[in-house]
């Protein structure tokens, strides 16, 4: 069970995964070993996935970013690997989700332009067997994205 320290630590490292040991144990007002010993606890019970850098798609030259539905027929039985299996390996892709309502999945796609999009829609995503419907949602402008996962602020400690 995860303690007030502990929600402090994820919020400090979820904000800035560089921060030194020693100055996430200022932070939280923990030695740094008492710190150390945290972070490794949390890491290892797995609420500490890993460490990225948050880059820039903009400036890296990927300029359409899109979320896409895709409903499947599910007429096979096994639709949904099938379908995982095909997307696994497509880097046009980097995020999908199982979703509710009429359509069976949502991805999130980033490609350089407009023209490498639509390929990718008609010539990669459109050919993958079983998919029947793909609409897509072009984003116009990010309103928010600081790359926080979780809203850990308002968690309550029981």
């Amino acid at each position: 069970m995860l303690d007030q320290t502990d929600f402090k630590i994820l919020r400090h490292l979820q904000t800035n995964g560089r921060l030194s040991n020693q100055d996430l144990a200022d932070m939280v007002a923990l030695s740094p070993s008492a710190c150390l010993r945290r972070v490794k606890t949390l890491e290892q019970a797995g609420y500490i996935q890993g460490y990225h850098a948050l880059l820039n798609a903009k400036k890296l030259g990927y300029t359409v970013e899109a979320f896409v539905q895709v409903r499947i027929d599910q007429g096979a039985d096994d639709w949904h690997q099938c379908f995982q299996d095909a997307i696994e390996q497509l880097d046009e892709i980097s995020d999908a989700y199982v979703i509710t309502g009429g359509s069976n999945y949502l991805l999130h796609i980033r490609t350089q332009d407009f023209e490498h999009f639509s390929e990718f829609i008609v010539h990669t995503l459109n050919q993958i067997k079983g998919v029947r419907d793909i609409q897509s949602n072009m984003v116009m402008m990010s309103l928010k994205r600081n790359g926080r996962l979780l809203p850990l602020q308002h968690k309550k400690i029981k």
